[in-house]
């Protein structure tokens, strides 16, 4: 992996780089900082990352290159002394936890002053670091190539500015150049007969998306060399600049690509806002329905431009985490093949009225939707951050690898690391719009009551025929309060404490009146379908 964030004039050092972060940049001794010079930041995790410097740098890693036997390591150490580095920095908690055995000996047996980073400080912040000091004192390299930088700003005022920025970009380099979003959407790229390297790609993106490091990577494919940038809007990763130059970078074209970076942060920042405002109108669009406002809500969908379906609708309500849209993208395969229902994702995909209310995410959907026209061959599955199924690793290559290494950067607070693990959904069958109102209750009450990973497809206004059955048996035993046992049990989702201790009873009492209520109902109370029709109808009871 490597970035190097650097200028011409050497007068940070590293004594001003520690006062400026703490302890979040400390000398492994405990001993005052050197003043020594650095030139720049550079993040890698190569063995040999001596190619991409040009010495003075402070280079970060977090220990894989100095993991192992004590040759390899005092041999890195020698390759940087020799290269003129500044300074290590090693950070703790990803690669390593703690200094390896015989580092600090080495480096100072070269004279190579070895810095920590601790568990927690992403190195994000050491380079902001280095830059806010560049910016204080007024030095700061900012020179590029007129012609390029104009190209650029002509690029990025076309009306598909993306595919120009990156064809000007990758012209300028003498290379080639990929953009890849982080929000599945196609990539990118320029030339189209380089292609074939995409599924690379996006393994790499996977690799720096899970890491959250929010540096560059350095890798090579079919013995080029790739650098691949992530492109930030505030503290995430909206997408990731891939670049293969036909020349080794220069000073000047690295200014290039971080001006190009730029270019592409202001614009997912403004396709994010954009998509946020209609995330709001849909919202109040949506409520209008679920409040049985049928027509008010289509005349309001009619003058902000959303698609309402003509027909009948489902209603797709689902439990999860606070970013409804990963949750529902994380069950688009699942929701097909346990309901039947086959464009299930694309409805979603393709739906705008969605409201969410705490866990909550509510989806009203076109029960006639045609699956759409999207090729899938262009559609990159999702990054598996989550360690969730993906969708479509075709020919392009798929985002299907989940790492963890790397070191660990703030996430953003809608952002967690496995949403799919408590992710729970009901899909109603069609009705029409009219009839939501009334069906919603209980569909987000099933929502509430389902089991982590649990999806139930069900009829509108119709429990399974058995249901009355079981109330009217439950109902019918004297000796015992059947139906208040079994509705504790089920609130409490089958554990036998939490229930106990609700009926004031002891568990071996429950364990008792439960083993008489699954004789009387002829099924099992642990059965989900069961369970589901049971607690609906027990609700009211």
């Amino acid at each position: 992996m490597g970035i190097t964030i650097r200028r011409d004039i050497n007068v940070i050092s590293l004594a001003q780089l520690h006062n400026q972060l703490g302890n979040d940049l400390r000398p492994v001794s405990g001993a005052t900082v050197a003043r020594r010079k650095i030139s720049g930041v550079h993040i890698s995790e190569l063995e040999d990352p001596t190619p991409y410097l040009e010495g003075g740098e402070l280079l970060l890693t977090t220990g894989i290159p100095v993991a192992g036997p004590a040759l390899k390591m005092e041999a890195y150490v020698q390759r940087l002394v020799a290269r003129g580095v500044g300074a290590l920095g090693l950070g703790l908690g990803a690669g390593v936890d703690e200094v390896p055995h015989g580092l600090a000996e080495a480096c100072q047996a070269a004279g190579l002053e070895l810095l920590i980073i601790p568990t927690g400080t992403p190195f994000m912040a050491v380079s902001r670091a280095y830059w806010d000091l560049v910016g204080k004192e007024g030095q700061a390299d900012l020179t590029a190539s007129l012609g390029t930088q104009t190209a650029l700003a002509q690029a990025a005022a076309q009306p598909d500015a993306l595919a120009s920025v990156i064809k000007a970009l990758a012209q300028a380099l003498g290379g080639w150049a990929a953009y890849l979003p982080a929000d599945n959407a196609a990539a990118t790229f320029w030339p189209e007969s380089n292609r074939a390297i995409l599924g690379q790609l996006w393994v790499e993106a996977s690799r720096l998306d899970m890491a959250a490091t929010h540096s560059a990577s350095t890798f090579q494919i079919h013995g080029t060399d790739v650098v691949e940038y992530p492109v930030l809007v505030g503290r995430r990763a909206a997408g990731f600049l891939a670049i293969g130059a036909g020349r080794k970078l220069t000073r000047a074209d690295r200014q290039v690509i971080l001006t190009v970076c730029v270019l592409l942060s202001l614009k997912a920042a403004q396709a994010q806002e954009k998509d946020e405002m209609a995330a709001a109108l849909g919202s109040a669009v949506t409520k209008l329905f679920l409040a049985g406002y049928v027509e008010a809500g289509r005349a309001q969908a009619a003058d902000l431009g959303f698609t309402v379906p003509p027909g009948p609708v489902r209603v797709l309500v689902v439990r999860g985490s606070d970013d409804p849209t990963a949750d529902a993208r994380a069950l688009e395969g699942r929701l097909s093949r346990e309901t039947g229902w086959t464009v299930a994702g694309a409805a979603v995909q393709d739906s705008r009225l969605l409201h969410v209310e705490g866990n909550l995410a509510c989806w009203l959907l076109d029960a006639e939707h045609d699956g759409g026209t999207t090729d899938p061959a262009e559609t990159p599955p999702s990054f598996n951050r989550w360690g969730t199924e993906g969708s479509g690793a075709g020919a392009q290559g798929g985002r299907s690898e989940s790492y963890t290494s790397g070191k660990q950067g703030h996430r953003h607070p809608t952002e967690r690391c496995s949403p799919a693990t408590d992710v729970a959904a009901v899909l109603s069958r069609p009705m029409s719009l009219g009839r939501v109102r009334e069906e919603i209750g209980e569909l987000t009450a099933l929502a509430r009551r389902l089991e982590p990973h649990q999806i139930v497809e069900v009829a509108a206004g119709q429990l399974d025929p058995r249901v009355q059955e079981w109330v009217s048996a439950l109902r019918g035993y004297t000796r015992a309060d059947l139906v208040s046992t079994v509705r504790a049990y089920l609130q409490h989702r089958g554990q036998w404490e939490g229930a106990a201790r609700q009926l004031g009873v002891h568990r071996n009492s429950l364990r008792h009146r439960m083993g008489i209520a699954t004789a009387l109902l002829h099924a099992d109370p642990d059965d989900p379908d069961v369970a589901a029709n049971l607690w609906l109808a027990l609700r009211s009871e």
